[in-house]
């Protein structure tokens, strides 16, 4: 199915959600950066408790820094009386995303939590790759994902903390038309930039206890190809003991840098591995919607997930 650009205008249904998802490395290695912004903020408590019918009014846009001189969270959702969104604009409160046709410029202006810190900065994600094509996640097509820019150059300046830094960066975007655990009970995701193509490796099971997998790589015009997925390769539980898996050419073992996220139910890994003959680093996340829907999860995260309702 055709997509073009991050279509922030998208209409969300009743219990249904958006998101645009960039992440980016430094380019020596040593920073982590992923921002996330909502409509139907998937993992929202507020959002869940209010029955889903109203999307627009639970937005938010998720900010975790990782490195050696500066850490930062935040994750503040708001009503639909502080959100914009257009084509090629989308503000939350103070935040906001704006596409020029050439980057997309993030100005980011958060609150952490749960203790209060400012977060302050600009985002430049400039792609190298626009991908044009969405991919159904189920067989109805009831969560899709859009590759927007699998490769791109990520310019980061943060005022709180006081940092700068450039490097490789990935952009896509995900849309459903029901709650995320009512389609799936666990996902594993992975993207790692090779040297002329970009590798997306997706799999886990839908609720129904179904499979599904996804192996893509995307070459430098811009075309995505399915390819076999590697060999399954084990990575060890997280903290919160989530499980990790992952793929691998045959006979490598993947190796976990850095565990950017350590959450309850989700986790956001740095890898380094080796993929289709290469070895490379990749960005990897693990999803437990089984733990998600646990009582005792869903009362830990408005420590985490802060609501303004003004």
């Amino acid at each position: 199915m055709p997509a073009v650009g991050p279509c922030f205008d998208v209409a969300v249904p009743s219990q249904g959600y958006a998101w645009w998802y960039i992440d980016a490395t430094s380019a020596d290695g040593a920073y982590g950066l992923t921002i996330i912004a909502f409509v139907g903020s998937v993992f929202s408590p507020y959002y869940k408790f209010s029955g889903r019918r109203h999307p627009d009014n639970h937005c938010a846009i998720n900010v975790s820094l990782n490195g050696p001189r500066g850490s930062a969270w935040a994750m503040t959702e708001r009503p639909s009386t502080r959100v914009d969104r257009s084509a090629s604009h989308f503000s939350v409160g103070p935040s906001a995303m704006r596409w020029d046709g050439e980057a997309l410029v993030i100005d980011i202006a958060e609150i952490s939590a749960p203790l209060p810190y400012k977060v302050r900065g600009r985002v430049r994600v400039i792609p190298e790759m626009i991908g044009s094509t969405a991919f159904a996640l189920d067989p109805a097509a009831r969560h899709r994902w859009h590759p927007v820019a699998p490769r791109a150059h990520v310019e980061v300046e943060m005022t709180h903390p006081g940092i700068g830094w450039s490097g490789p960066g990935y952009f896509d975007s995900n849309f459903g038309d029901e709650p995320l655990e009512d389609g799936f009970n666990d996902w594993h995701w992975s993207r790692a930039h090779l040297r002329d193509d970009v590798a997306v490796l997706y799999e886990g099971k839908r609720r129904d206890g179904t499979p599904f997998d996804l192996a893509l790589r995307m070459d430098r015009l811009g075309n995505w190809h399915d390819v076999i997925q590697p060999a399954p390769a084990a990575l060890p539980r997280t903290g919160w003991l989530v499980k990790r898996a992952t793929r691998a050419d045959a006979g490598s073992t993947p190796r976990v840098i850095k565990t950017w996220i350590d959450a309850p139910f989700y986790a956001r890994s740095k890898l380094a591995t080796r993929l289709y003959g290469e070895n490379v680093h990749a960005v990897h996340e693990s999803l437990s919607l089984g733990r998600f829907r646990s009582p005792v999860v869903q009362s830990m995260l408005p420590y985490r997930m802060p609501r303004i309702v003004w």
